[in-house]
């Protein structure tokens, strides 16, 4: 996985932090697990809208919910659209120790890279911190079929369990929080009519080359 080192991993954090002034809150903005699963402290929690990212299975995975041999896909904010999900306030005597917290749970290997992004709230707008794919990453799926996404999503299985379940419990609970997915929903469609075989492919330098039919 080439993890990230804890001196890279502080590096990160404090050049994200470079401008922030001492008793501001800071707000970090979730669109998969984060936002029902934050796992740090927050005062406060607002639904909003990011422009220039969207929500997108662009990751490969071969350990947790998939395998070298059948790969399963993973949700990451990537480039172009637009992104709804949960912003969360950390209290500004908190903002050291809580994103610490954040720190250690998403940049844990070189997929994501930390940035600031406005968040449309329905109360006005605010600036956030949240994780994008690094394209550069060699994981990045890039664009993938809407069909290649749904056989991938409907057949793999990994340690942590199925593509198809962590697709599933996403929907519910965006449904939950009530945020729109049309997109998200319409690929669990695809996964549950899904009655193909398994997609077959290689790996070559690292990237999954999908097989010609």
């Amino acid at each position: 996985m080439n993890p990230v080192t804890e001196a890279e991993r502080q590096d990160s954090l404090r050049s994200m932090l470079v401008n922030h002034a001492p008793g501001e809150s800071v707000w970090v903005f979730g669109y998969g697990s984060l936002m029902w699963n934050p796992a740090f402290h927050y005062v406060e929690a607002r639904s909003g809208l990011v422009h220039g990212y969207h929500r997108s299975y662009c990751m490969w995975t071969a350990g947790g919910r998939g395998t070298p041999g059948l790969p399963g896909l993973m949700l990451a904010m990537d480039l172009g659209g637009a992104c709804r999900g949960m912003a969360f306030r950390i209290a500004p005597d908190l903002v050291h120790e809580e994103l610490e917290i954040v720190w250690r749970r998403e940049m844990i290997g070189r997929a994501y890279r930390a940035r600031w992004v406005t968040v449309r709230t329905g109360v006005g707008k605010i600036r956030a911190l949240t994780f994008v794919i690094d394209r550069r990453y060699i994981r990045y799926a890039g664009k993938v079929s809407r069909d290649v996404q749904a056989a991938h999503i409907a057949t793999a299985v990994g340690r942590m369990g199925t593509c198809r379940e962590y697709l599933e419990n996403t929907v519910a609970h965006l449904d939950a929080l009530g945020i729109g997915d049309g997109p998200m929903h319409h690929m669990l469609e695809r996964v549950r009519a899904y009655d193909g075989p398994a997609p077959q492919g290689r790996w070559e330098k690292g990237r999954w080359l999908a097989t010609k039919s």
